[in-house]
């Protein structure tokens, strides 16, 4: 027990804390772009998934990382668009549209994987650390802190530029009225279905990137189902954040963190039930739930759009 207190355990799970949120972060950033503009997309999970086997695929023919990221960026941008046409165009349920989304990526990624790679988990040589000069020698600060791959860097690069575009920019005071008052900011000339349109893609976008994150920058090898709940989480995370993109930080770390803690624990060999340990990341997902109930959410939040002839 007294390992866990050591400074190199502490900072070990802080460091693999940091690594962990990186797909937390790029899903969670995105669906904020989607719940922001009034949609709903439960359909993270789905597209991770075929975002993880896109970049794993690509990354495996070719031995290039950048195309791999690409692959899957625009892999997540065609299912954003599947996902906009059905909820947007169509109206249909979101809620309904999103599961069924998860359940064709989740599907499609193992089919192709079976096919394609026979089932057989290989492995690839995925991003490797960056180490910030100077910073990255300082004595465990900068192993934790500056000796990380670049999709992690960018990661955390995206919380300002979300903020910027959300609360400093033209665009994103179309996206903040089209999410509270549609009527409102279609009176005003703003394109309620080309704003949505462009959120749920958006998010598309992220989500494909946040599951190539699983297979060529953190475990560098495809499997099935290996997102494990994470694009779930992500929706999640952007209630618990109250619709801001800081929030979505705190709460990416938070459940990264006890995360981290629950593998250090297993390693460590400290006395807990390895299932009630791998538990935790989702308990402190129902918990968050229960507490922010309360937050006011986008008011047309999985509300399709009907435009009045009025």
């Amino acid at each position: 027990m007294n390992n866990l207190f050591s400074a190199a355990t502490i900072f070990g799970i802080i460091g693999m804390a940091i690594r962990l949120a990186m797909p937390y972060l790029y899903a969670g950033l995105g669906e904020l772009f989607n719940q922001t503009a009034g949609c709903f997309n439960l359909g993270v999970e789905g597209i991770m998934m075929m975002g993880a086997f896109s970049a794993f695929y690509v990354v495996y023919q070719t031995g290039n990382l950048f195309l791999g990221i690409a692959a899957a960026a625009v892999i997540g941008l065609f299912m954003g668009l599947i996902m906009s046409l059905i909820s947007v165009t169509f109206k249909a349920a979101q809620g309904i549209s999103g599961i069924g989304l998860t359940m064709f990526g989740v599907g499609l990624s193992s089919l192709l994987f079976k096919t394609l790679l026979q089932g057989t988990v290989q492995s690839v040589a995925g991003f490797a650390p960056l180490k910030i000069p100077v910073l990255g020698d300082i004595p465990f600060i900068g192993e934790t802190f500056f000796q990380n791959n670049l999709m992690v860097y960018l990661a955390y690069c995206l919380i300002p530029v979300c903020s910027v575009v959300l609360y400093k920019t033209t665009l994103g005071l179309k996206i903040r009225s089209v999410g509270q008052n549609p009527q409102a900011a279609d009176t005003l000339g703003v394109s309620v279905i080309k704003i949505r349109y462009l959120c749920v893609c958006i998010g598309g976008v992220l989500a494909g990137i946040a599951g190539a994150t699983f297979s060529i920058a953190n475990i560098n090898m495809f499997q099935e189902k290996m997102t494990n709940g994470t694009g779930y989480i992500a929706v999640a995370l952007v209630y618990f954040s109250g619709w801001k993109p800081k929030g979505v930080l705190f709460g990416a770390l938070l459940f990264s963190f006890v995360n981290a803690l629950q593998l250090r624990m297993q390693v460590l060999g400290i006395n807990i039930p390895s299932d009630v340990a791998m538990m935790l990341p989702y308990i402190l997902t129902i918990i968050t739930l229960v507490f922010v109930q309360g937050r006011d959410a986008p008011a047309a939040l999985s509300v399709p759009y009907e435009r009045s002839e009025n």
